[in-house]
């Protein structure tokens, strides 16, 4: 299953795990060592169910019958305190990295910030650029390595602003204004979505966004 599922992304790539950004790249990580994680405990257990069902079933009489058995301290310590081991190690990466990704944490660089207003609108993006004094719907363009400081905000409904490839998403909201730091490691194209069902025009809220070298932009 495991390589049928590794033959099928390599043929179908998915945007988050293919992280053209510093922010996407450490949220990958982070999922990486989730998922291994919960397949310390996954894989045993399915293992040992399909062993339990093959030695118990029906026409293995050689199979010892002991239903007055329930109770083995070693099996009980092991079972328990490998999931408490793993819910402490969970704990811990769940405390370290939102504070390491906190979308409002500015990001460190030699390159100074750029700065982007997002506005959600029925059913398209505004991207306005305060200090270039220019503006755009549905697309917008930033350079290489360089951290953008997108200040986001709704002009109707609650959306969410989502760049896969570059980064978490965080809410826009009328009334309010919500941040994010992302940086792209490479030139490209990504695609960007709306990931909050908002209404009946949300599925095209799409948008792009481009990063280029420093001079392109």
């Amino acid at each position: 299953v495991l390589a049928a599922l590794t033959l099928f992304l390599r043929s179908h790539p998915v945007d988050v795990l293919s992280p053209k950004g510093v922010i996407a790249s450490k949220e990958r990580q982070l999922m990486y060592y989730a998922v291994g994680l919960g397949l310390i405990v996954v894989i045993p257990v399915y293992i040992m169910t399909a062993m339990i069902a093959w030695k118990y079933r029906e026409g293995n009489h050689k199979a010892r019958y002991t239903p007055d058995w329930n109770h083995n301290r070693a099996l009980e310590i092991t079972w328990w305190a490998i999931p408490c081991a793993i819910i402490v190690v969970l704990a811990v990466l769940t405390w370290t990295s939102s504070h390491a990704l906190d979308p409002y944490k500015p990001l460190a660089s030699h390159n100074k910030t750029l700065t982007i207003q997002v506005v959600s609108l029925d059913w398209k993006w505004l991207f306005i650029y305060p200090e270039q004094n220019i503006a755009s719907v549905n697309a917008f363009q930033i350079p290489v390595n360089t951290p953008v400081d997108f200040n986001i905000t709704s002009d109707t409904v609650m959306n969410s602003f989502w760049i896969p490839q570059l980064g978490g998403q965080i809410y826009s909201m009328p009334g309010m204004s919500t941040q994010l730091y992302l940086e792209a490691s490479a030139a490209g194209s990504y695609n960007g979505v709306s990931a909050n069902i908002s209404g009946k025009g949300f599925a095209g809220m799409t948008f792009i966004a481009k990063a280029t070298s420093a001079a392109d932009f």
